[in-house]
């Protein structure tokens, strides 16, 4: 697979989320005219939590039209939730998924240029958004998770635009294969040197793998895919 498709395009202001304290700009709308997607993102756009959000590392975020009839199968009882934009993505993406896209791919746009520079990792605000208690686990779960792109060339993105392959510099890393060494195949040694090895792996990322190796343990994953008690009360 060496293109998709940009199905729409979306943005979102930061506003309170929940019946808590908490805010978060995951409700975007589409927008259909073009956007200048710029280092830190498209234009327009917010990230209400920018200690976990946005920055250069995830500038934009993707998601597969292809999970929403899956999500809605799972779950039918939540089945109207699950409509594009749902998961606060940015590109609407069709014709590809996180088995298609590997680290470091590079993806032309017009004359924009992306980098896939990591996976999400799903946090507490999609069981809020969803109404779905359990709702961030089971996309860390799955591994419908999505994913983010850096901006190394910044220009117009729209909706009904093609993305084409320009470089896969890391064949051997394809999204679903880090989600499975995070999630499932947590402590495999050579497999977490090797990701920590990784040409322009974010910082973050890299931590995370050399902090396993180092202590033979998995980070306690509960105030990620938990709400805390004043965001649901």
């Amino acid at each position: 697979m060496r293109q998709f498709a940009i199905a729409e395009v979306r943005i979102g202001r930061a506003k309170p989320f929940g019946p808590g304290t908490a805010r978060s700009a995951i409700d975007k709308h589409s927008v259909t005219t073009p956007l200048l997607a710029s280092a830190l993102g498209l234009v327009g756009d917010e990230q209400a939590d920018l200690r976990h959000h946005g920055g250069a590392d995830k500038a934009i975020h993707a998601y597969s039209a292809t999970h929403y009839p899956k999500w809605a199968q799972d779950l039918p009882e939540a089945a109207d939730q699950f409509r594009t934009g749902g998961f606060g993505e940015n590109l609407v993406v069709e014709g590809a998924t996180e088995a298609d896209l590997c680290l470091g791919d590079r993806w032309r746009i017009g004359s924009t240029l992306l980098e896939v520079s990591q996976g999400r990792q799903p946090c507490w605000k999609l069981n809020i958004r969803f109404e779905v208690p359990d709702m961030a686990r089971r996309v860390q779960t799955t591994g419908r998770t999505g994913w983010y792109f850096r901006v190394v060339e910044p220009d117009q993105i729209k909706a009904g635009d093609h993305a084409s392959l320009e470089e896969r510099p890391a064949p051997d890393w394809p999204l679903t294969r880090v989600t499975d060494l995070f999630y499932n195949d947590k402590l495999n040694r050579p497999a977490l040197t090797a990701f920590a090895a990784l040409s322009g792996l974010p910082e973050s990322w890299r931590n995370l793998a050399e902090r396993r190796l180092q202590s033979g343990e998995v980070e306690d994953w509960g105030s990620r895919l938990n709400a805390p008690r004043e965001a649901i009360s």
